[in-house]
């Protein structure tokens, strides 16, 4: 107990916490971290996929100028009123396999990696932006197969009857992309998906824990008030810095050969960006953002939440003492 008091003196008071906490309870198995990550995203997801779909349809709505006339909730009462509520939630099955293998990837390996590293230096901001940009990246290579399917099924009933793909599931639209497009059409917008999720780690990893303690020096010390500003205030920088990614990534997963060339217009992650804010304005690259951030910060919300109290439970209940 003395070591852990004079370990915990030593420290700043940011870290004073994780060393209490890992003294107050046995280390977390890496199953567990998996587990409870993938379901703290899945979480989280049902609770922001209406903002996800919103989101993207206001961003790929962009080159028709649809999305530079109406704002956030005059878009999704327009998408309501003439598809009916429950088309918000197209998609919800690919989002959901999504987050099985994003979330739990991404939080599972952030972890592991993070603990792996902290027996050759100390674990400092610097440290963790480069595992949050390991990890980010490597999931986001794991889950381009749903991504793929979550942005097809999410748009397609905004496409004109006669161009619709019509996918009935996400199991069908994974296997018809495969079918007739080919198993590489999955990782057609992986650089941008890449990108985006290597900044999401290190913007999260790099900002969360310093806005905690800024949000407290202001007197927001209530533990769920001060995780709730903290994830919105961390998911608005990120949302900010990774927006233009995003619309990269849709345009790219979301694209058809030219009629006439049949090549594709968008090759390369810089490439599109450079094109879209050529095309149709450098704000178009922000199209949908209030949906995004919506999505963004509320899904870094309920996931940390329901994180931690999945972990509290598997401590209070299945850990036998």
């Amino acid at each position: 107990q003395k070591t852990v008091e004079k370990m915990a003196s030593a420290q700043p008071v940011s870290e004073k916490r994780s060393i209490v906490a890992a003294a107050a309870k046995p280390p977390l198995p890496t199953s567990i971290s998996f587990l409870t990550g993938g379901l703290g995203g899945i979480m989280g997801w049902l609770v922001v996929h209406p903002f996800n779909t919103c989101a993207i349809r206001m961003n790929l709505a962009s080159s028709s100028g649809v999305a530079n006339k109406l704002s956030f909730l005059p878009f999704a009462a327009k998408i309501v009123k003439e598809e009916g509520f429950l088309s918000l939630y197209n998609g919800l099955p690919a989002g959901i396999v999504r987050q099985v293998f994003y979330a739990t990837s991404r939080l599972g390996l952030f972890e592991v990696m993070r603990d792996f590293l902290a027996k050759y230096r100390e674990n400092d901001i610097f440290s963790r932006l480069a595992v949050g940009v390991v990890s980010g990246g490597m999931a986001a290579v794991i889950s381009c197969p749903a991504e793929v399917s979550l942005v097809r099924m999410s748009n397609d009933m905004a496409l004109a009857a006669d161009k619709r793909r019509n996918y009935t599931s996400v199991v069908n639209a994974a296997v018809r992309i495969a079918r007739e497009e080919g198993i590489a059409t999955f990782w057609r917008g992986c650089m941008p998906f890449v990108n985006r999720a290597a900044l999401v780690g290190a913007c999260q990893v790099g900002t969360y824990d310093q806005f905690r303690i800024e949000f407290k020096k202001l007197g927001v010390t209530a533990e769920l008030s001060n995780v709730f500003a903290a994830s919105m205030a961390s998911g608005l920088l990120y949302s900010l810095i990774t927006m233009p990614f995003e619309t990269a990534k849709n345009r790219m997963a979301f694209q058809r050969p030219d009629p006439v060339t049949k090549l594709l217009p968008y090759k390369s992650t810089i490439q599109t960006i450079l094109s879209v804010a050529k095309a149709d304005g450098a704000l178009s690259l922000w199209s949908g953002f209030m949906p995004y951030y919506l999505r963004c910060g509320g899904h870094t919300v309920v996931m940390f939440i329901s994180v931690e109290w999945l972990r509290g439970i598997y401590f209070s209940t299945l850990v036998k003492k």
